[in-house]
């Protein structure tokens, strides 16, 4: 079984095309090996979604 990691400590990141209008965005963070945390930039306190790095990049190629 797969433990998720504690993410009270981490650093977080917001997209580069985030501003400050409070639009809708996404923050990762790069403080766990192997997983990228994204949470919504608007509710920093809610869930988190812990993704396997090696499934990052492709995610990422296919919303561009």
């Amino acid at each position: 079984m797969t433990h998720s990691p504690e993410l009270s400590t981490a650093r977080w990141r917001s997209s580069s095309y985030s501003n400050s209008n409070g639009g809708e965005c996404v923050e990762i963070s790069d403080d766990f090996p192997g997983l990228i945390p994204v949470r919504d930039s608007k509710n920093p306190t809610g869930p988190a979604l812990i993704v396997r790095a090696a499934a990052w990049g492709p995610f990422i190629s296919s919303v561009k």
